[in-house]
């Protein structure tokens, strides 16, 4: 963990995470449904979610999320499982079909924390979620 807290102090403002990016398919919204136990039908039932003003089905929010996640993980291991925070807002669907990117940017460290701008948009660059996360580095 100090070597991740020390590669996060080395981090310059505006420096860029590793971007993950995602096909959505209405597998995974299925499977992330079985999951977490969340069935709501607008994430699994074609039919139901059709009638609704999406269209068609969307995936949960927090399979969206994890992806933001999976970017801080990968960037700063332990650290972000024992010290990570996130403050997001949900601004868009995602959709079976599209391709979903997470990003991270450095955007100030307090001398205690580094603080990205993270953020998922689709393959159009419709922003789905946006806000910040941070991590510990002392």
């Amino acid at each position: 963990m100090r070597q991740q807290a020390r590669e996060a102090r080395t981090l310059n403002v505006g420096a860029e995470l590793p971007a993950v990016t995602k096909l959505l398919t209405q597998e995974k919204i299925d499977r992330y449904a079985k999951v977490s136990g969340d069935h709501n039908p607008l994430h699994i039932d074609a039919g139901y979610a059709a009638t609704t003003q999406f269209g068609g089905t969307i995936a949960h929010g927090m399979l969206v999320l994890a992806y933001i996640s999976e970017v801080m993980g990968a960037g700063f291991g332990r650290a972000w499982a024992q010290s990570g925070s996130l403050k997001v807002r949900f601004r868009g669907a995602a959709r079976p079909g599209e391709t979903v990117t997470a990003s991270g940017r450095v955007a100030r460290t307090d001398g205690r924390s580094t603080i990205f701008e993270v953020e998922c948009h689709n393959q159009r660059g419709e922003v789905l979620i946006s806000g910040e996360a941070s991590v510990r580095v002392s």
